[in-house]
């Protein structure tokens, strides 16, 4: 029961630090698309290791059934929106920058 419980922990804490970096990619990076990168990625990372770091930790069947349907509700959206968002983007004109400009 030990082990499952460091498990979670160790899963939250991972999450916890890929959102940070996520948050450090949005403040770092030069322009649009890297920054949507950083967050997207990331986040959907971060936010699903938060959540089965939860899974660990309560014994609740019906608040396991609920953190499994709001994970799959994010492993399916938060890509989704990132790659609308880019689309949006350079359907109303933002170019990326080209090879070797940063």
């Amino acid at each position: 029961m030990i082990v499952v419980e460091i498990l979670g922990w160790c899963l939250l804490l991972a999450g916890s630090v890929f959102c940070a970096i996520g948050g450090l990619g949005l403040l770092r990076m030069p322009e649009f698309y890297t920054r949507t990168h950083a967050a997207s990625i990331t986040d959907t990372l971060g936010a699903s290791l938060v959540f089965i770091g939860l899974l660990f930790q309560d014994s609740s069947a019906n608040v396991k059934l609920k953190l499994v349907i709001i994970l799959v509700f994010l492993l399916t959206t938060s890509p989704t929106s990132g790659h609308a968002l880019v689309k949006a983007a350079y359907a109303k004109g933002m170019k990326a920058p080209d090879e070797g400009e940063s």
